[in-house]
């Protein structure tokens, strides 16, 4: 009984392996996917929102991180790790990639981001899930910013 099973298995396994190969070798391959949007510098986009400016002081403010790191581990981290992809991206790194206004209209702006800045449709068709709205003020928001100015590689 046990040496029917295995051959049964066998055959559906040798069965399904054959359906998946190469096949006819005439098929139109598959359209190619399409290259995400891409800006000329990213660093230049300051994204769609309510800042139009921030200023990084050369020295990091240790009662602003305090406070960002712990708005990021109350609203931040059932999506967000810092140093690898989750759900989003992880913040480590970010200022290589993103402006601080982007990354600040991000956080308080996200709905709008998402549909309308380029950066932002990128990383929807990448991570798949929308970044949640979580009623961050400004001070919140530039605290988390602050947080993540001290996250290195």
């Amino acid at each position: 009984m046990l040496k029917k099973i295995y051959s049964v298995l066998g055959i559906i396994s040798l069965v399904f392996i054959i359906s998946c190969g190469g096949g006819d070798e005439t098929k139109t391959p598959e359209k190619a996917p399409e290259p995400a949007v891409q800006e000329s510098n990213p660093l230049e986009n300051k994204g769609i929102g309510p800042i139009k400016q921030v200023t990084l002081n050369p020295t990091i403010d240790e009662k602003m991180v305090d406070a960002g790191q712990k708005v990021y581990k109350e609203k931040c981290t059932s999506c967000h790790k810092e140093y690898e992809k989750y759900i989003g991206p992880a913040p480590v790194g970010i200022f290589e990639r993103r402006s601080p206004e982007w990354i600040m209209n991000m956080i308080l702006n996200p709905e709008e981001m998402i549909q309308k800045d380029p950066i932002a449709k990128d990383l929807i068709k990448q991570f798949a899930s929308p970044m949640a709205n979580q009623h961050l003020t400004e001070v919140e928001a530039r605290s988390v910013l602050e947080y993540f100015r001290t996250l290195k590689k």
